[in-house]
């Protein structure tokens, strides 16, 4: 009789699908027979630590902690720590048998067994990430007995949020223990639904017409009536089929994929550090057991910070993991100290996450990292290749720009140009993901959305679970098995990123397409200017540390103590570790919950109390070193810039004395007390008191005040409008006539889904001036130096805002000093200034650098820049005036036409329910000036710094011997970033300069410090030549844009 029957497509995959599933028919499905006998375990030991502890206070513990019901436990509150110790035994009769332990608390947990950390574990809570077992013995003897602990951690794998991913943590979440027990694992079963699944997967995944697809459909089909679930002895001729199926090879010709594990790991999000570390620890182990098993697999690691704690925390997984990087299997990655955030960090900070990032994987592992690793980055910044290339880098990787909203990032595999010239090789991974299953899916989306068909046939697969750790499976690892070379599927082959980026480079790169400028992430847009307090403390810390390495650099050249520099070495590579963890690409960004951000303004505070007193003890030794040695207290300004300047300052307290007499000085409202001072650039000298050309006036006229300083004139109505700012040398007004300046406005800011992230173009449609809402306009200083009005506003019936707005005698721009009180909820507060300037494109500054961005949105890639990051300025110019706008702490900008913004504070209420409520400071400054912002005269950068950064006036112990030039640059375009102290262990200072203006030029460097001899380096201070003998000046040339760093040893 004939058995053949005509196959309906559907029901025929769906047929499969349920054979193997885990939800349907597991009573008489094969899944159902994964494991065919098990011992359940009815009690155990309990201790509830709460906090995280060590494993020996934890097994003391238990040794008198009492036997409890299993159905009894319950983990909880979130974030607290339980530990549990399980003895169980092999039934006699198991005898040869794949036993393994069974563990579901719905958390993450721990495997401790031997006093050493085995593996981790991932409750069925976080369903499509679970992990609940743990090999105890793959051929048992019988009768063997294990005592495990187990590490269980209250909260899942992507925190503990309440009733939803990224909503904020529920205090009260809690877990029990669903199952523990020791079972029976049927390695055959495991097999056969391992055929089956890659063969559901290239029957539902290739394209419907593929014959391939037709014959894995069929093939499944064949499988399942020649199994019989219950009978063993049918497996056999089971696995025959399939083997025939996956013996058919592939072409040569077929696309190649190089598949590497990954576990990525964000060092804080919906979870705090502290879970971090163990969450490294968990992951980690879970891939060492699997390397054992598989040795061909290999698995890619960023983030230097997570390697550190591991090493402190877990070091005997350390140990392990070190012993797999001299095999080649455990690769370390990225290069930087954590995956920071791209937009936000100063130019200094990411030289400095790459400094001590790859000094740490050199150290630990003897090798630099070639590759950048920042996949999950909201956009990156146009300075990065340079960057990355002076730091060792080769190759670049992400993923994140196929989240774009708008368009279609039109490569995968390129070239990325910055801002100066230099191309960095990158990969876009295709499948659109750090953390793919490895599945048919992955794979055949891998090649249909690979965009540089025709220019490269391989790619990138990151296999592993992700975010919130885990990593790879042992089922990822046998499904890329049965795919390596198959007929219908692309070649899959276990890799390194060295190895693809090598294979790219040897037989791509020249057919390769190059992108220059910035990486934007036309998505996450809001991440410019959520959690503002932590934006605010990292600028702050930013120049802190500015000034403090300057001061430290300069007294090794001047005491060549090696022992003082080796200890302030030490001391402020640590203080650096923490600033740079926060810069973390959900810290700094502001989508963390809260108990990240108190976390981190914790670290923040620390960080500055320590640099500020270490600041203050440095100085007053740079001044005991320049001074004659007479006991004389005196006042001294330090420049620690290259250009001079003159501000108006604050003086120290206590100044009576020393200003008895002197005219050009001005006592303030609240007693302190401002002078006029000008410093040369990048001196130390005595304060000269300095009279204004123009002393500064307040004046109140019919419907307003007038604040005048002979370099702008800026007139205020009475309801707090900014109507004018005159620019004098120019006559042009830099507000549109009719306007009106510094107006604050409110927008509805309700994105889709992602809220602390997210601002939709649609909130563009909610603007609601400020207006009518001015409580009072007083007048608070009068000059001669400073003069300065108060404005209050109510923003609304809950917010509130007040501001002083101040111009200082001799200054070019009006500074506004804003207070807010704000208590909202999805609300956007922005300021406005409609310019008097017409140009299709505004400038932005950048890390060493500016770029400009379209004030217009005639193609989709221009609308989609409607919200854009900026550092300490942004610029709109036609060819004779131009306005800047100034900022302290803020980043989030928009020019669209003639009309600048900037955005101030946001409101949303997850992951962080409490983002942003209550005080919030920050200032800005509206600067017009003639010709554009790297015009001669115009000075934007250096105002921009000055801004951020006042004079520093302070006494010094004894009189200076005379004007301490330390460092001269010939041009202006030429700015002196950093002088610090050079890494190594000997007596050398390392400078580092930058093109700022966009154009080649030529610039002498002096410096009246004992500088014997120079030589140019890299960014990890390795030299690139030979030293050249000092002879009063280094002379340089240098491109558009390019970083110069100098090696100064000192006799």
């Amino acid at each position: 009789m004939d058995t053949t029957v005509q196959k309906h497509w559907r029901a025929t995959q769906e047929r499969v699908e349920k054979y193997i599933s885990d939800t349907y028919f597991t009573d008489v499905n094969l899944r159902g027979r994964l494991y065919s006998a098990n011992a359940p375990l009815r009690r155990l030991r309990w201790y509830k630590a709460v906090t995280p502890t060590t494993y020996d206070t934890a097994v003391a513990a238990l040794e008198v902690a009492p036997d409890v019901e299993v159905s009894s436990v319950c983990i909880g509150p979130a974030w607290s720590t339980h530990w549990f110790r399980c003895e169980v035994c092999v039934p006699a009769e198991w005898v040869g048998k794949h036993v393994r332990f069974c563990w579901d608390s719905g958390c993450e947990a721990m495997i401790w067994f031997q006093g050493k950390a085995i593996q981790g574990l991932t409750g069925s809570a976080d369903s499509h990430q679970m992990r609940t077992d743990f090999t105890l013995v793959k051929r048992a003897q019988g009768g063997e007995t294990f005592v495990l602990y187990l590490e269980a951690a209250a909260n899942g794998m992507f925190g503990a949020g309440h009733d939803g991913l990224i909503n904020p943590p529920d205090p009260k979440k809690s877990y029990s223990v669903m199952r523990v027990e020791i079972a029976v694992f049927e390695e055959v079963v495991n097999e056969l639904l391992l055929d089956l699944t890659v063969l559901f997967g290239m029957s539902k995944y290739l394209p419907s017409d593929s014959p391939r697809a037709y014959e894995a459909l069929y093939t499944a089909n064949d499988i399942i009536n020649a199994c019989n679930p219950f009978d063993k002895s049918t497996f056999e001729r089971c696995l025959t089929i399939s083997r025939k199926f996956f013996s058919e090879k592939n072409g040569d010709s077929q696309h190649t994929i190089h598949a590497i594990g990954h576990c990525h790991i964000d060092t804080a999000w919906l979870w705090p550090y502290s879970e971090t570390v163990r969450k490294c620890a968990r992951s980690w182990s879970t891939t060492l057991r699997l390397m054992e098993e598989y040795p061909e697999y290999k698995f890619a690691c960023s983030q230097a910070q997570q390697f550190e704690w591991v090493k402190l925390k877990y070091p005997s997984i350390y140990e392990e993991i070190k012993a797999k990087v001299a095999t080649g299997q455990f690769i370390p990655v990225g290069g930087t100290w954590v995956e920071m955030d791209g937009n936000i960090p100063s130019g200094e900070s990411f030289v400095r996450q790459f400094l001590v990032g790859q000094r740490f994987f050199k150290e630990e592992f003897g090798a630099y990292c070639k590759e950048f690793w920042l996949p999950d980055t909201f956009g990156y910044s146009a300075q990065l290749p340079q960057i990355m290339s002076g730091a060792g880098i080769k190759y670049f990787l992400t993923q994140k720009l196929s989240w774009n909203l708008t368009n279609t990032f039109p490569h995968n595999t390129f070239f990325w140009e910055g801002i100066d010239g230099t191309r960095i090789l990158t990969h876009f991974p295709p499948a659109n993901t750090y953390s793919s299953n490895a599945g048919v899916e992955d794979v055949v989306k891998t090649v249909k959305q690979f965009l540089d068909k025709g220019r490269s046939r391989q790619s990138m697969l990151l296999f592993g679970h992700g975010d919130g750790g885990g990593g790879p499976t042992e089922s990822m690892l046998q499904l890329l098995k049965r795919m390596a070379n198959v007929d219908g599927l692309p070649k899959v082959v276990y890799s390194s990123p060295e190895a693809f980026y090598s294979s790219v480079e040897n037989h791509d790169s020249s057919k390769l397409c190059t992108w220059k400028g910035e990486l934007y992430l036309e998505m996450h847009r809001g991440t410019y200017t959520s959690q503002a307090r932590l934006k605010r403390e990292n600028r702050k810390i930013e120049i802190l540390f500015h000034d403090m390495d300057f001061v430290a650099g300069i007294n090794v050249a001047l005491t060549k103590d090696l022992k003082m520099a080796a200890k302030r070495k030490a001391q402020l590579l640590d203080l650096w570790k923490l600033f740079l963890l926060n810069q973390f690409h959900d810290v700094l960004p502001g989508s963390s919950i809260d108990l990240v951000t108190k976390d981190a303004l914790a670290y923040y505070s620390e960080v500055k109390s320590e640099l500020s007193t270490l600041l203050s003890t440095k100085i007053a030794l740079m001044l005991s070193m320049l001074s004659k040695g007479e006991k004389e207290k005196q006042l001294v300004a330090i420049n620690t810039f290259s250009w001079p300047r003159q501000d108006v300052v604050h003086l120290p307290a206590h100044i009576n004395e020393e200003i008895t007499g002197v005219t050009c000085v001005q006592t303030l409202v609240d007693e302190s007390v401002v002078a006029l001072v000008s410093c040369g650039g990048m001196s130390v000298e005595a304060v000269q008191f300095c009279n204004p050309t123009h002393p500064v006036v307040v004046s109140e006229v019919a419907d307003g005040f007038v604040l005048d300083n002979n370099i702008v004139r800026c007139f205020f109505t009475k309801d707090g409008c900014l109507k004018s700012v005159l620019h004098k040398q120019s006559n042009r007004d830099a507000i549109e006539p009719g306007m009106c300046g510094n107006q604050f406005v409110l927008y509805d800011d309700i994105p889709l889904y992602w809220d602390a992230w997210d601002v939709m173009e649609y909130h563009l449609e909610t603007r609601k001036p400020v207006v009518k809402r001015c409580t009072s306009l007083t007048v608070v200083e009068r000059g001669p130096l400073r003069a300065s009005l108060k404005i209050v506003f109510d923003l609304s019936e809950r917010s509130h805002l007040q501001q002083f707005i101040i111009l200082d005698a001799n200054c070019p721009y009006v500074k506004f000093e804003t207070f807010v009180e704000w208590h909202e909820s999805h609300k956007f507060l922005k300021v406005e200034f409609p310019l008097n300037v017409r140009a299709m494109e505004a400038t932005y500054e950048i890390q060493f650098g500016h770029i400009t961005r379209p004030t217009h949105s005639n193609t989709s890639w221009d609308q989609a820049k409607f919200e854009v990051c900026g550092l300490k300025w942004a610029d709109l110019s036609d060819s004779a005036f131009g306005v800047a706008l100034l900022d302290d702490c803020k980043y989030g900008y928009s020019t669209r036409d003639n009309v600048m913004s900037l955005s101030l504070l946001r409101s949303p209420k997850a992951p962080d329910k409490y983002a942003d409520m209550g005080l919030q400071t920050f200032a800005y400054a509206l600067f017009p000036h003639q010709g554009t912002p790297t015009a001669a005269d115009a000075s934007v950068i250096q105002e921009s710094y000055n801004f951020n950064n006042p004079l520093r006036v302070v006494y010094s112990p004894g009189k200076i011997i005379e004007k301490q030039v330390l460092f001269e640059v010939s041009v202006r375009s030429v700015i002196l970033e950093t002088v610090k102290m050079c890494e190594d262990n000997k007596l050398g200072i390392v400078i580092r300069l930058y093109e700022a203006y966009g154009g080649r030029t030529l610039a002498s460097i002096r410096t009246c410090l004992p500088v014997t001899s120079y030589q140019k380096c890299n960014l990890l201070e390795e030299p690139l030549e030979q030293p050249v003998p000092f002879t009063g000046a280094i002379e340089l040339e240098f491109k558009p844009f390019q970083i110069i760093n100098l090696l100064l040893n000192v006799s």
